[in-house]
């Protein structure tokens, strides 16, 4: 994917802001359109087809965690959440609303532009690559890499972006042990600001969306583990 097509969605109903980011967006020669309420969001998401969403937590007309959810439902594409609120307990409920990063208001617009470009990176190299394998198998489902897919039992599992790539990752690694700050440097990259809850927020919805709570081991006091079946 080149820079040039990658387009970005900023959803904030702040203009002065929507116009920062649109501006430091553009610099990078990304593609950029703005909403200002979450209705008009949900439309552009649909228009537009962006490649990654820049979310605001309070809109006018619908709460941003709800139009996160909705996105995620329709749409396979990582969200930064963007907001004021920056308690631990706002940025647990914003992953588990299926945001893929967090990000706090004042913000530094470097920061921002960091913070996108490797979720960019990791999303692109999970779509593109040569020489992936097609397909891997887990249990009763069925993931290909290149549509970045999920069937189980005949029907598509809606997975978010990092859920899915924390998924590859087990999959792709069987049996082995990884800490949870191993798993947030591999799958969130070293500069992600969250805690560790947020692998278990992820390794918890994987198991309940695919049936894994066998497969998906925790290691007590260390991390998680995938084991497959014999």
């Amino acid at each position: 994917m080149e820079t040039e097509q990658i387009r970005i969605l900023v959803i904030e109903d702040e203009k002065p802001i929507a116009d920062i980011l649109e501006y430091g967006f553009r610099k990078e020669h990304f593609q950029v359109r703005s909403a200002y309420t979450g209705a008009d969001g949900l439309k552009a998401a649909e228009d537009f087809g962006p490649h990654l969403v820049v979310l605001d937590w309070m809109l006018p007309d619908l709460s941003g965690v709800d139009v996160c959810k909705m996105l995620t439902e329709q749409y396979n594409i990582p969200i930064i959440m963007l907001t004021a609120r920056g308690s631990i307990d706002d940025k647990v409920y914003g992953l588990e609303s299926g945001a893929d990063d967090y990000i706090t208001k004042p913000f530094d617009l470097r920061e921002v532009i960091v913070r996108v470009k490797t979720i960019l990176r990791r999303f692109g190299k999970s779509i593109g690559g040569q020489g992936e394998e097609q397909e891997l198998y887990v249990k009763d489902a069925v993931i290909s890499e290149r549509e970045r897919t999920v069937c189980r039992q005949g029907e598509y599992v809606e997975l978010t972006p990092k859920e899915f790539d924390l998924l590859v990752w087990l999959v792709k690694n069987p049996r082995q042990v990884f800490t949870r700050t191993h798993l947030l440097d591999d799958i969130w990259g070293y500069d992600f600001m969250g805690d560790t809850r947020t692998v278990d927020i992820h390794i918890q919805r994987l198991r309940k969306k695919l049936c894994l709570g066998e497969s998906i081991v925790t290691v007590f006091g260390v991390g998680y583990k995938y084991v497959p079946e014999e």
